[in-house]
């Protein structure tokens, strides 16, 4: 039988108010702490008494506390969804400061509704979108690829950046047959646009969303309503890219004109298009890169933000495919 020895380390924080904010109610943030690390995470008044096997885990949990109590003590409050994103973000960086993601703000409406990266991959998206024309986020569900390319749409569209904002998806089947759902064609593609408008009146009020809807502002259609287009001054989001023939791809890009900004999303590992046809964004990955103005992110699993069993259904099925190869 091999014993491992049991590694300490303690913390002591100054103020002890803003410690009860560190650890949150019923000290549900040092919970969070123990566990995403695996370590054994006790207080004692403004202390903090941590017990571990691995040194890099307890690194990583006093460097989370350390950089969380000073996020407190910048006036921000810390939940334990806050805890588990830092930790993920030390997994992947463990150099990384909290702040400079967290800190990373977009205000779509006012300054009480406010939408912030909550990994190093979201923070990069953000930025790519704002250097590049063109920007495509790549990755697994619950990364936050649509969400946070419509949160930067309605951005641009209130700060007078663009004059309106079209969103389009592929209405491809996913199991389903379209024949067979009741109503006519604009009733039975609805359901596929559904995402993009929950993200919308996520932001807006939901009288200001259909204002714009009705005037045209915003713009909720399928791609191919895109065809012979020209969208000048427009903040063009392409949401399900996976699902886009090549043809369709090469479509939507040269729709761009003038002023106009895009960005295409979608889950390479998700493709519902019928018999042997080739992904539209495979493809643009595989041609597009180095090309000016173009930006590339690809979101892994540290970067899932939805509940925490879906990142691990994501690693999961990573896992199964890589042992059918």
């Amino acid at each position: 039988m091999v014993k491992t020895s049991c590694q300490e380390r303690s913390l002591e924080f100054e103020d002890y108010e803003l410690v009860r904010e560190l650890f949150g109610p019923q000290e549900a943030n040092l919970a969070a702490v123990a566990k995403g690390t695996g370590v054994h995470v006790q207080s004692r008044g403004n202390k903090v008494f941590m017990k571990g096997e691995n040194e890099d885990d307890l690194n990583q949990a006093a460097n989370a506390l350390v950089q969380l109590y000073a996020h407190v003590k910048a006036g921000h409050a810390v939940s334990s969804r806050d805890v588990d994103h830092a930790l993920g973000i030390l997994n992947t960086d463990p150099g990384a400061q909290i702040k400079d993601v967290f800190r990373d703000e977009i205000f779509v409406v006012s300054p009480k509704k406010q939408i912030s990266p909550k990994t190093l991959g979201q923070r990069d998206y953000l930025q790519a979108i704002r250097e590049s024309d063109l920007t495509f986020g790549i990755g697994p569900a619950g990364t936050g690829k649509t969400y946070l390319a419509v949160a930067m749409a309605v951005s641009s569209l209130l700060a007078r950046k663009v004059k309106r904002i079209v969103l389009t998806r592929p209405a491809v089947e996913a199991g389903e047959r379209l024949g067979f759902l009741p109503g006519d064609l604009a009733e039975k593609i609805n359901p596929y646009l559904r995402p993009l408008y929950d993200a919308l009146h996520d932001m807006l009020d939901f009288a200001k969303v259909q204002e714009m809807l009705d005037t045209n502002i915003i713009e909720i259609a399928p791609l191919a309503f895109m065809r012979g287009r020209t969208l000048n001054d427009a903040f063009i989001i392409l949401d399900e890219a996976q699902n886009t023939t090549p043809e369709q791809m090469k479509m939507f890009l040269t729709r761009l004109g003038f002023g106009a900004k895009a960005v295409v999303t979608g889950d390479v590992t998700q493709i519902d298009l019928p018999g042997k046809s080739s992904s539209g964004l495979v493809q643009a990955a595989s041609c597009l890169g180095g090309v000016e103005g173009i930006s590339f992110i690809k979101f892994h699993e540290g970067d899932v933000i939805r509940h925490p069993l879906v990142g691990r259904i994501v690693m999961a099925y990573e896992r199964y495919e890589k042992t059918k190869n």
